[in-house]
């Protein structure tokens, strides 16, 4: 991982931060996306990739979303046919895209359908159990040089979500 990557996970600990591989594999998160999301499944099969969490299902114990975009679906589609022709002999991509092929309808007829989407800044509400309502921005960013994305949630300063975010900073990651 560039070192300046690691520089923002370590420098931005107010803020919920992960990074993920081209195929949405989450490589690694900063102490506040723990407590936000909880620590992510131990293995680094399809349980660690944000694509089959948005298609199949979420790991166990993340917190309810509230309200869901539909664009970031297409995008996740788009990225991984970006990543499949730039890796062609990737087995485990491969692999990924025809399980969620198998496992999802939405996903089969997104990947069928040809759809291209870029991902927009979107507005993620997420029913905390120990903090409550969060209602987040989330940015996704490019590392340039690499093929990594930085999904990045902030709030409003003074709003009560960041009031409630810096709660969550004190109570940690959930057990």
């Amino acid at each position: 991982m560039p070192a300046g990557v690691q520089r923002l996970l370590d420098r931005l600990t107010g803020t919920p931060l992960s990074v993920y591989d081209a195929a949405w594999n989450l490589i690694t998160w900063n102490r506040l996306w723990a407590a936000l999301f909880g620590n992510p499944p131990a293995s680094r099969g399809f349980g660690r990739n944000a694509v089959w969490w948005s298609f199949v299902e979420p790991p166990a114990g993340y917190p309810q979303a509230m309200s869901r975009e539909t664009g970031d679906r297409a995008a996740f589609i788009s990225d991984l046919r970006a990543a499949a022709a730039r890796y062609p002999k990737d087995a485990g991509l491969a692999a990924l895209i025809d399980e969620l092929r198998a496992r999802s309808g939405d996903f089969a007829a997104l990947w069928d359908s040809g759809v291209v989407g870029v991902h927009e800044p979107l507005t993620k509400t997420i029913r905390h159990a120990s903090v409550g309502e969060l209602t987040l921005d989330c940015d996704i960013l490019a590392a340039l040089g690499s093929d990594l994305r930085i999904m990045a949630f902030t709030v409003a300063e003074g709003s009560e979500t960041a009031e409630r975010l810096r709660l969550l900073e004190v109570v940690g990651v959930p057990v």
